[in-house]
């Protein structure tokens, strides 16, 4: 199930960089942790839903590549994000 539309947009709001900012590492790495938090919730329901759960592993995957990357480019805006979303690294 995806993100309803306005909580997306919340999400947007709260971490673009500049008023039409809609695909930084930081609005994506946020909107990858809200669908993942969401998943999760899901699989403690349907602990057998393995299609899912390997959706899951992938959206994983991709929030760890963005977050290499913002390292790499930026460790300033990558810490901050870290803080903001209460991520552990």
């Amino acid at each position: 199930m995806p993100l309803d539309q306005e909580v997306k947009n919340q999400i947007i709001a709260h971490f673009q960089r500049h008023p039409q900012d809609t695909g930084s590492p930081e609005v994506q790495v946020a909107l990858l942790t809200a669908r993942i938090k969401q998943l999760e919730e899901h699989l403690k329901i349907h602990k057998k839903d393995f299609h899912s759960r390997r959706g899951l592993m992938k959206l994983i995957g991709q929030r760890r590549a963005l977050l290499e990357y913002l390292k790499r480019t930026d460790f300033l805006r990558y810490q901050s994000l870290l803080q903001k979303l209460g991520l552990k690294k």
